[in-house]
């Protein structure tokens, strides 16, 4: 058995590969969080030399005096000068003592984890940054990371405690190119690609490519991270706009076409009736043209007989319903596949899921009425496609 996650994201596929003794791959388009997955990886790591590596960089970082970087605005906006300085002093203190092992992956790690929870701002692990929402309690830098470890080496023992050796690959790899070192070798995908409901996956990391000093501003963002992304959002499709129409009467979309057509016609009517004016039409079109050319890639990967598991979600941005999962299914028909079966998510978890996106839209409804802008959001839920 051989699986494949082409959006492998931060590896929870193939860690569960490895948990159950199979050989898996995953492909990861985002550098940083390709990093993560990779570190996440080395799960057969020698717990002594991780904690003693974290020691080493807290004791580093206890005694340097030396000046704080300098960062970005946004970094400034969402911690107290505390903080900042000891994150800036721990930061100085791993690159110290880097020496590209497991154990400093691991150390690596501990610290991208606690960016956002030494921080006051209202954030999640991806999600937005709110830093007109202040936290009311914010631990030091020093106990938060050497908490996050503890919790890192929990995980690792038990991880390691299965009697199994890591097996998974992860490849930094654009899925919509064929990987030929993969052609005709995959008996089951299992993915969750991104959703088509304008969830910006590259700014969902700015603060901590900012806190890395891996970028300076939103330009950066646009040059180094956005591009090999999945068009999810429409602020990634902007000065695509004008060519909207040429995706949708792509070839690729033929077994879509006039579905797609009208949607999308009728999304850049209803833009005019709203204050934020957002490209959904363009964002729909680059989505499916997109993730066609992932599906034909797929096709390639897959062996005869294979199967695919899609975790996908509906979308209905300006009020106008795509059927997401039909879409997808016509699509991956076109590429060879002979069938497809779809299941919608249980109940009860789809009802925790809609009050999780409840309270996270309420944050962000209540920061834009603090902001005095109107910027409407699209609603979506999570489905199963599976095909074969």
């Amino acid at each position: 058995m051989r699986v494949l996650d082409p959006s492998a994201g931060s590896g929870t596929t193939l860690l569960a590969a490895d948990n159950a003794g199979i050989k898996s791959f995953g492909f990861e388009s985002q550098p940083l969080v390709s990093r993560i997955a990779q570190t996440k990886l080395e799960w057969d790591v020698d717990i002594v030399d991780f904690n003693q590596m974290v020691q080493e960089a807290l004791n580093i970082a206890e005694a340097d005096r030396s000046d704080p970087y300098e960062y970005p605005p946004l970094v400034h906006k969402c911690y107290d000068e505390t903080n900042l300085l000891e994150l800036g002093r721990l930061r100085k203190a791993i690159e110290a003592v880097c020496d590209d092992s497991k154990a400093w992956h691991m150390a690596w790690l501990a610290f991208v984890c606690i960016i956002r929870p030494t921080s006051h701002a209202g954030t999640a692990i991806g999600q937005y940054v709110l830093p007109s929402h202040g936290k009311a309690r914010v631990a030091t830098v020093r106990d938060v990371y050497f908490n996050q470890a503890q919790e890192m080496v929990d995980d690792l023992m038990k991880m390691q405690s299965h009697g199994v050796s890591p097996k998974a690959e992860l490849i930094e790899h654009d899925a919509r190119n064929v990987y030929h070192d993969l052609l005709n070798s995959i008996d089951l995908v299992v993915t969750s690609p991104p959703y088509a409901n304008n969830y910006d996956y590259a700014d969902a990391t700015r603060l901590e490519l900012s806190v890395l000093g891996e970028i300076t501003g939103w330009s950066d963002l646009q040059k180094l991270i956005r591009p090999g992304l999945i068009r999810s959002c429409t602020q990634m499709v902007s000065k695509e706009r004008k060519g909207t129409y040429v995706y949708v009467d792509d070839p690729v979309l033929a077994p879509i076409h006039e579905e797609l057509s009208a949607t999308c016609h009728k999304m850049e009517h209803e833009r005019e009736n709203h204050g934020g004016k957002k490209n959904y039409h363009t964002m729909a079109a680059l989505y499916f043209y997109v993730m066609a050319h992932v599906l034909i890639a797929l096709r390639d990967a897959c062996k005869d007989g294979s199967k695919m598991c899609f975790v996908i979600g509906n979308s209905v941005p300006y009020g106008v319903y795509m059927p997401v999962d039909e879409w997808l299914a016509k699509l991956t028909l076109s590429t060879g596949f002979i069938s497809w079966d779809f299941d919608s998510a249980p109940e009860e978890e789809r009802r925790s899921l809609h009050r999780r996106r409840r309270r996270i839209r309420q944050q962000h409804q209540d920061h834009r009425l603090a902001c005095n802008k109107k910027k409407p959001f699209a609603a979506f839920c999570d489905e199963g496609l599976c095909l074969k």
